[in-house]
């Protein structure tokens, strides 16, 4: 909207032009977002204890987060609501890149939320089955998928980036685009729902790399650094860096009410998204290996439960002590903090190195 309204205003003043500036608009809406979320916090707490949407524990799991009983859940309606807002507010919304993320945001969000008004209403930690949530994410992965092959404009819009070769882009055929294009989003998705375990393991990784990918939106959309690293320049995409920026914003002011011991957990309408989220804009940027290198903890995460589940069927015997492996740790005596933090240490240097993969080439 301030994008809009700058390019009306600047015909009156010509300080106005300063609206447009996407430096100008990113740190807007990261800002605006950061905001709207610490100071709707308290109103969404009470808000969520009023309404009794309250955090159901599993009794086989960890027996330190029995005490979690009771805390506010579905606190990912702060992070959605500070996103969309900021982003509708600062974002170019003639984008069409844009209205993509938005709407991939809206529909995973619908998704987490039946499936936590399931849970709070069978008092237990069954909400949609495995098979209902893979349905409904298939559903909407397969029109974002669908409108962003035959919306491209240009080849690299559409190929296949392989990191540290410069000149090795495959164009891929609708069906390859499509399929893949549905795998990421789905597993990251569930993937980052996975490590939603702990208090604050999910957010700040998703803030980090968030702001890495924001980074490498705005280096494809500036045609001198796009040459410069031997990356494709997608005109559009430098827009993506107000959304990351707005993703910033709301996912650092949820923080402040999730960080050890948590006020509020973001249930699957936060963790579903946050996955999704991140994973349309890698595939909008093409980026996906990039993004599965930065990505590394929850990638780590999900293997750790499929090789849990695969061992037990197969031998009888379990590998980790519980999985996720986040618990295996607390099971072993590592302290709830000291686990969360040391996750985001790695996040941190993993995404260094996938930063480093736009230079060596």
């Amino acid at each position: 909207m301030f994008e809009y309204l700058g390019s009306i205003l600047v015909s009156i003043e010509p300080g106005f032009d300063v609206l447009r500036y996407l430096t100008v608009r990113t740190i807007g809406g990261t800002i605006t977002a950061l905001l709207i979320s610490i100071l709707m916090g308290p109103f969404i707490i009470n808000f969520l204890k009023s309404m009794q949407f309250e955090q159901y524990v599993r009794e086989d799991g960890p027996k330190s987060h029995l005490k979690k009983t009771g805390t506010p859940t579905m606190g990912g309606l702060l992070i959605l609501s500070s996103l969309v807002i900021s982003t509708l507010l600062w974002a170019d919304l003639g984008n069409r890149y844009i209205w993509v993320v938005l709407g991939v945001t809206i529909g995973f969000s619908l998704i987490g939320f039946f499936d936590d008004f399931l849970k709070i209403r069978n008092k237990s930690s069954d909400g949609l089955s495995s098979k209902q949530k893979i349905l409904f994410q298939s559903f909407i992965a397969l029109i974002s998928m669908t409108y962003l092959y035959y919306s491209s404009e240009i080849l690299a819009e559409t190929s296949f980036i392989v990191p540290f070769f410069k000149d090795f882009i495959i164009p891929m055929s609708p069906f390859i685009f499509i399929f893949t294009g549905m795998f990421v989003l789905i597993a990251s998705s569930n993937a980052v729902n996975l490590t939603d375990g702990l208090d604050g393991l999910a957010i700040l990784p998703s803030v980090l790399i968030g702001g890495a990918l924001g980074l490498i939106a705005y280096a494809m959309g500036n045609e001198l650094i796009a040459d410069y690293l031997y990356i494709p320049h997608l005109p559009l995409s430098g827009e993506l860096i107000v959304f990351c920026g707005a993703l910033i914003g709301s996912g650092i002011g949820f923080l402040w009410y999730n960080t050890y011991p948590a006020q509020l957990f973001m249930g699957d309408i936060g963790s579903l998204t946050l996955g999704a989220v991140l994973g349309i804009i890698a595939i909008i940027l093409r980026h996906e290996l990039v993004f599965a290198i930065m990505a590394g903890v929850f990638v780590i995460e999900t293997l750790s439960v499929a090789v849990q589940i695969f061992s037990y069927k197969m031998r009888g015997k379990r590998v980790f002590l519980m999985a996720p492996i986040h618990h295996h740790y607390e099971l072993k005596g590592m302290a709830e903090p000291k686990i969360i933090v040391r996750f985001w240490i790695i996040t941190l240097v993993l995404i260094l190195i996938a930063l480093a993969t736009l230079k060596l080439r």
